[in-house]
This record gives structure tokens, C-alpha cells and sequence, in this order.
């Protein structure tokens, strides 16, 4: 049994909800709070990932991260980093599929909190990374915890968009997904089956979560 598909599905969904929630976090409290020009369109690009094809979205990628783009050429020529055909291009198309599962949780749970507490903390002299962190993050931590949830399990099933960017190379690239969709096509119906239920009760067992976390309704 060829261990390394699970273990690197396992650190791109880490790496990737990492980076999701550094960056969905301030992005889903900007679309909550924030009074900025174009919010509207901004609010619809981030959630492209969501209805966008993934071999689409893959495609987008491999053209940005690419040695033909600006960003792919800076940093082959600047950085000596290709990152095309790699596991940490799995981990951004990982991330940018996630990006709004976590992002959209987190504006709507945001938008649940009472203005009215952060506008008394800020007539008792609180800065706003002070309510933030005080106010805000502490009564919209259910819905931060579910997005964190939902990009977690996004990020293990990722496959249309990883397999564009990063390919199916065996012992480099080949995630959990990939390893299915090889098997398959190589007719080793009984590897495909362990891998098909294996990923299976890891999702049961992430939804199962999600739900235990909606039942708590006192921490």
C-alpha cells in the first residue's frame, strides 16, 4: 500500500486552510464591515471558485503561475521558483477553491454581531484591531470554525483544478483524488475502492463535525 497520496492530501488541506483562513478572515469581515467602491464585484470574484468549473479554474492558474505570466516569470527569474507541477501548486489550487467556503461563513457570521457592542467599544477608546479581537472574532468564532471545517474537506476531495496545475506525478503530486482517478483508468478496481471508501468516512466523519459544532449552542 502506497502510503504518500493520503499523507500529501493531508499537508496540502493543512497548508491550504492555513492560508484560507489568514486571508478569508480579513476578507470576510472587509464584506461585513468595510466601506470600500466595488464591494459588490469584489464579493462576486471571490466567489467565482464556487461555480466556475474546476479545469477552469485549474486552467487560470497554470496561465498565472506559468513561465509566460508576469507572477510565473518574477519568480523563476527572481526567485529560482517554478512552481507549476508541484505540491505547492496543489496547495493554491486547494486554497483558492476554499477561499470562499470559509470566507462567505465568516462574513455572514460577522454580520450576526451587534454593531452596537463595537460601537460602545469604540466610545471607551478600543482601537479596531482591538474589537476585532475582542468583540467581533469571539461572537463570530461558530461560523469561523464552521468555514474552517468546510475548506478542511474541500481541500482533501480538490481534484479538477490540482490536477491542471500540479498534474499526476506519482510520489510528488499525485493527491488522494488523483490516486482514485488513476486507478480507476489502470482497471486496479480494488486500490480505487479502499481509496473511494477511505475518503469517504474521512468526509462523513468532517461533516459529522460540522454538525456537532451547529448542536453546541452553549460554549
Amino acid at each position: 500500500m502506497n502510503w504518500f497520496p493520503i499523507l500529501l492530501t493531508l499537508k496540502i488541506a493543512v497548508c491550504s486552510t492555513l492560508i484560507v483562513v489568514l486571508t478569508g478572515v480579513p476578507f470576510g469581515w472587509l464584506m461585513a464591515r468595510g466601506k470600500i467602491p466595488g464591494k459588490s464585484l469584489l464579493s462576486s470574484l471571490a466567489a467565482l471558485p464556487m461555480v466556475l468549473p474546476p479545469t477552469v479554474l485549474g486552467y487560470y492558474l497554470l496561465v498565472l503561475l506559468g513561465r509566460q505570466s508576469f507572477p510565473g516569470r518574477f519568480l523563476q527569474e527572481q526567485l529560482g521558483i517554478s512552481l507549476v507541477f508541484t505540491w505547492q501548486a496543489a496547495v493554491i489550487a486547494a486554497a483558492v477553491v476554499a477561499f470562499p467556503l470559509l470566507s462567505r461563513n465568516f462574513q455572514a457570521a460577522v454580520e450576526t454581531v451587534d454593531k452596537d457592542l463595537e460601537d460602545v467599544a469604540r466610545t471607551l477608546g478600543k482601537t479596531e484591531i482591538q474589537i476585532f479581537f475582542t468583540i467581533t472574532l469571539p461572537l463570530a468564532r461558530r461560523g469561523l470554525l464552521a468555514g474552517v471545517v468546510l475548506a478542511f474537506a474541500r481541500s482533501m476531495g480538490e481534484f479538477g483544478a490540482t490536477l491542471m496545475v500540479a498534474g499526476n506525478i506519482p510520489g510528488k503530486t499525485q493527491t488522494l483524488s488523483i490516486a482514485i482517478y488513476d486507478a480507476v483508468q489502470s482497471g486496479n478496481s480494488q486500490l480505487a475502492g479502499f481509496l473511494v471508501l477511505l475518503i469517504s468516512i474521512s468526509t462523513v466523519v468532517i461533516l459529522m463535525s460540522l454538525n456537532f459544532l451547529d448542536q453546541l449552542k452553549k460554549w
